[in-house]
């Protein structure tokens, strides 16, 4: 009450040189003398200090509201030392905090990038802490209730990228800890799970044989990838496509970055999307991807509706077999069709990727496709690939689908001089072992069946197939141990 009566006199004189105060009559003479001085040294000091502002009639101006946490963190450190402080003494006090250190004050200081020690590596990589290592949002949703979703969406980690930085900060000496937005089902993936090495000697031989021909995968991938496109140069090569196939009017293009294949087909509001992963695509490789998922997979797909086979019952009742390998075989084999030196690169790496990750943890795989593949992007791709749908990948295991991919095309070539191609297109979605069999050629419907036009002449055809197995060492001798 005695601080405010004095502030309010003050503002009306203008800050004069003396201060003068009407005190009750009870007050003594020597306590009103201690009291006026006490005031006058306030305001002198006052008056020193430069970053004050002159006390006027006008109003004063607000104070901004400080957080809660400001608040609480300033009543802390205050309280006990302000308590029994003048209000005069309190101002002036405050005022020194300008001449303390700027982590005192509060000010935020930027921190330099510091380097990881070596403990601090083997610590990223020592699976006892992995736990205490994930933000709690992840630990949270990693344990939630959880929606079944289709196999290759359940099985991609929603923490990919984030997961991925810290990989290559760690400089490769850490297992990723995925996590996903749903769940698969677990009787299709126990078909995924263990995986075979009965092909991998072939695998093995075609990465080799490309190795000698361009010294490593780098030189291989700028040339007979071509050059990188961009997101218009992919479209507008897709649109081209389209046309030369007359399928303008029944499938959507889908440009995404999230892919974790090159291309996908699916289906949306009843029409067939082709989904392009438009980052890092190659110009030939464009080429062989829109044969792989246009001129294989949708238009085997199409035919398949004109056939009594398209009902899994009528299927199960005729004894045929599954797609695949056939399917993904067929499509490997399009995708470098028309390439002047077709390796099979791909297929024979993902084979041994995914068989070797059922042996090794995440970084070991990695490290052991070093002698493969020197990009760190790259070997990044095909292991996630075989490790997608684990969470902790410091323990072996392989999601093993993606060697269909190569067993498929052995089969076929090792057939390719018997085997009506045609018909294989046109009967849809049926293994080679169907096309030779009277109950399913005699109830087919082929009437409106279509082949894609890179197969429209099966001399050249034949001979293409011929350049692939010669290209990469697939000789009579080494395709005879193909089932």
């Amino acid at each position: 009450m005695f601080y405010r009566r004095y502030r309010h006199s003050v503002s009306l004189m203008g800050r004069p040189d003396s201060i003068s105060y009407a005190f009750p009559p009870s007050v003594s003479s020597s306590a009103q003398s201690v009291t006026l001085l006490k005031m006058q040294d306030c305001q002198s000091r006052r008056n020193h200090v430069s970053h004050g502002a002159p006390l006027t009639d006008r109003p004063r101006k607000k104070r901004k509201k400080r957080s809660v946490v400001k608040q609480h963190k300033s009543f802390n450190e205050n309280n006990l030392s302000s308590s029994h402080v003048l209000p005069c003494q309190r101002s002036i006090s405050s005022l020194s905090d300008s001449f303390l250190p700027m982590k005192q004050v509060g000010i935020k200081t930027k921190k330099l990038p510091r380097l990881m020690s070596p403990s601090r590596l083997d610590e990223l990589a020592a699976p006892s802490n992995r736990q205490n290592m994930l933000s709690m949002s992840l630990v949270v949703k990693n344990n939630e209730k959880k929606k079944k979703l289709p196999l290759l969406v359940a099985i991609k980690p929603e923490n990919e990228r984030s997961e991925k930085e810290r990989f290559m900060r760690a400089s490769f000496n850490y297992n990723p800890y995925f996590v996903y937005k749903g769940v698969a089902d677990d009787d299709i993936m126990d078909k995924f799970r263990d995986p075979s090495d009965k092909y991998l000697s072939q695998a093995v031989l075609i990465m080799e044989r490309a190795i000698n021909d361009f010294g490593n995968y780098e030189n291989f991938e700028e040339i007979t990838g071509g050059k990188i496109l961009n997101r218009s140069q992919i479209y507008a090569l897709v649109k081209r496509y389209i046309s030369r196939e007359e399928l303008e009017d029944e499938v959507v293009i889908n440009l995404s970055e999230d892919l974790l294949s090159r291309g996908s087909m699916t289906r949306a509001k009843g029409k067939a999307v082709l989904n392009v992963r438009s980052v890092n695509l190659r110009e030939h490789w464009a080429e062989g991807l829109l044969r792989h998922e246009l001129g294989t997979h949708y238009l085997r797909s199409c035919n398949n509706r004109h056939h009594p086979w398209n009902s899994n019952r009528v299927r199960r009742d005729l004894g045929m077999g599954p797609m695949n390998p056939t399917e993904e075989g067929l499509a490997s084999l399009h995708s470098v069709l028309f390439r002047e030196k077709p390796f099979l690169w791909r297929a024979a790496l993902l084979y041994y990727t995914t068989y070797m990750a059922s042996k090794l943890s995440f970084k070991e795989l990695f490290s052991d496709l070093e002698k493969f593949v020197f990009s760190p992007n790259v070997r990044w791709d095909y292991c996630l690939r075989a490790k997608r749908g684990q969470v902790d990948t410091t323990r072996p295991g392989s999601f093993c689908k993606d060697q269909v991919y190569l067993e498929g095309l052995l089969q076929l070539l090792k057939r390719r001089r018997v085997l009506d191609f045609h018909l294989l297109v046109r009967l849809g979605k049926v293994s080679f072992e169907d096309v030779d069999r009277e109950c399913v050629t005699e109830i087919a419907h082929l009437s409106n069946t279509r082949i894609p036009w890179f197969m429209e002449d099966l001399t050249v055809y034949h001979r293409q197939l011929d350049h692939i197995a010669y290209t990469n060492g697939l000789t009579n001798d080494v395709l005879s141990t193909v089932d």
